[in-house]
């Protein structure tokens, strides 16, 4: 194993909650090395962190790796098949109950949040000659 790759794992390994499920595949290609990482589906979350801003931390320290062996390494963090899907439905989910209908409008499904319709107000007792 290379340098570049056991300090990915070792950093992931550090960040997880299920180290023994953390690994990674080495390819080398005339555009550099990548390092493929793959990772428990329920911690995924933590690697690549709020914003992306985990993984892309992780991404700097590994070019600073690379570039003390003159190589150019990228990391690619695997998904499985329909986390994309699901990370929509958590955020649909999140959004206070909000959902786009057909037309692609956003509306509120809580009927109590609706506007309320105007009142009228008995102006009679009220001096409007100011």
């Amino acid at each position: 194993m290379e340098q570049d790759q056991a300090f990915v794992e070792f950093v992931v390994k550090a960040l997880v909650d299920n180290p023994s499920a953390v690994t990674s595949d080495r390819t080398v290609d005339e555009m550099g090395v990548l390092i493929t990482l793959k990772v428990d589906p329920a911690d995924l979350g933590q690697v690549i962190g709020r914003q992306g801003q985990t993984a892309k931390s992780i991404r700097t320290l590994l070019r600073v790796v690379g570039a003390k062996h003159h190589a150019r390494v990228n990391l690619k963090i695997y998904e499985p098949d329909g986390m994309r899907a699901r990370k929509s439905e958590m955020r649909n989910s999140e959004d206070g109950g909000m959902r786009s209908n057909s037309d692609g409008m956003r509306s509120n499904s809580d009927a109590a949040a609706q506007p309320k319709q105007e009142e009228e107000v008995d102006l009679s007792a009220v001096d409007l000659n100011i």
